[in-house]
């Protein structure tokens, strides 16, 4: 398994989150990744629904960097909400940073936030948010316990 990248806390100075989310949320991982020209709509800056991917991306990422490239099973994360504050549009070309952090964490589900920033310019931010995952069972359709492994990581930060 590869070493999961964990973001410093430092980085979070200047956040918009709120003060509880901030002190709650443990960096747990960054993923870098670059503006396409197709997300961009007929505004000219990156289309809202974009922001949700990126966070949908850095999230795989982190996912596989637990558990491998395959995370398909009986098991596996679902999201039960997730919301997004636009501070500032996004236009091509641009390279992004998408922090994500681990909150509140349940028997089945663990809260986590985002915040997406410039690569270049760290004081850019351009949203941030949260989702919930939850751990269900797929042929039961219900929730069910966090595998150990993600448990025991989560309450090591």
């Amino acid at each position: 398994m590869k070493n999961i990248s964990v973001i410093d806390e430092s980085n979070l100075k200047g956040s918009p989150m709120s003060s509880q989310e901030s002190t709650a949320a443990k960096p747990l991982f960054v993923s870098r990744q670059s503006i396409r020209w197709g997300d961009m709509d007929a505004f000219g800056h990156v289309n809202n629904t974009v922001y949700f991917r990126f966070m949908e991306q850095c999230r795989i990422e982190w996912l596989e960097e637990v558990f491998g490239p395959t995370i398909a099973g009986e098991e596996g994360p679902v999201i039960v909400n997730a919301h997004c504050n636009f501070r500032r549009q996004m236009k091509y070309p641009a390279t992004i940073e998408v922090h994500m952090l681990g909150g509140q964490l349940g028997r089945t589900s663990v809260e986590t936030t985002y915040v997406i920033r410039d690569a270049v310019d760290d004081q850019i931010i351009y949203a941030d948010g949260a989702a919930k995952i939850v751990w269900v069972d797929f042929k039961k359709e219900k929730s069910t316990a966090m595998p150990d492994k993600l448990r025991q990581l989560l309450t090591s930060l």
